[in-house]
């Protein structure tokens, strides 16, 4: 049934390598979106830390009010981690479940300051293989392979790490790169593990910028927009939802005479 609808639109789905399949992708987004990307962020890895917390599950728009408003009443970290938290949650009240994300937020830099001899810093990372950053971010309290990620690629390390947030993970679910029922955790390894060794930190910032953004804009969870998106030729999903259109439109007509 499933190549019988597509073939309504006789187009069929190249069956490449996910490694190829990655680089096209990455090809047509880069045209699409005029890549290289300015970096959004010239943030520390410390406050890049405290901003990715902030933004799970919560707008862009609304993670940086909260953050700008943190660094407002609170200048320093330190500040930060000792006040009391029914504080620090008022002033992050502009994101998603201020009350989960203040304990948390002061539980991390405490955890910052116990592994660093005192200090509310993550400048030491600068110097360290991305692996073992990451690893070693991951092991504080709440900090996950997307927040790891983020503090590597998007603060001022610049270093080589591919984020994957919830629109990523849709368009590559959708392309076929990773399976459906793959969680976003486990995505990143598999998602950064199609893209060649030898590229630098700029362009696999791009990679996430630019599927990130397809996601937002063309790939979006509810009414994507297939018949205008480029990589309908590379996208089962895609294919499939319209063909399945096309028939189900068609269904119950009475025949031409």
């Amino acid at each position: 049934m499933h190549q019988q609808t597509l073939s309504l639109f006789d187009t069929d789905v190249p069956n490449d390598p996910p490694e190829a399949k990655a680089l096209e992708v990455h090809r047509r987004l880069c045209k699409e979106y005029d890549c290289p990307l300015r970096y959004f962020h010239r943030l520390d890895p410390l406050s890049e830390l405290v901003s990715a917390l902030l933004s799970h599950r919560t707008r862009n728009r609304d993670s940086g009010l909260a953050f700008r408003t943190l660094r407002e009443r609170f200048p320093d970290w330190e500040q930060a981690r000792d006040a009391p938290v029914d504080q620090v949650q008022d002033a992050i009240s502009a994101c998603t479940w201020p009350e989960q994300k203040a304990p948390r937020l002061q539980a991390v830099l405490r955890a910052v300051g116990e592994r660093n001899n005192g200090s509310l810093s993550l400048e030491f990372l600068r110097d360290w293989p991305v692996a073992k950053a990451r690893a070693w971010l991951e092991s504080l309290p709440g900090v996950g392979p997307k927040t790891s990620a983020a503090v590597i690629s998007f603060s001022n390390l610049r270093g080589k790490a591919l984020p994957v947030d919830s629109h990523h993970h849709r368009v590559a679910a959708r392309l076929g790169l990773i399976p459906e029922d793959l969680p976003v955790g486990p995505s990143h390894r598999v998602l950064e593990s199609q893209l060649p060794g030898e590229w630098d930190a700029q362009m696999v910032y791009d990679n996430h910028q630019i599927i990130m953004r397809h996601g937002k804009e063309t790939c979006t969870w509810r009414d994507p927009k297939c018949r205008q998106c480029v990589l309908l030729d590379l996208c089962p999903h895609g294919q499939a939802r319209l063909a399945g259109k096309r028939t189900a439109k068609h269904e119950g007509e009475q025949p031409a005479r």
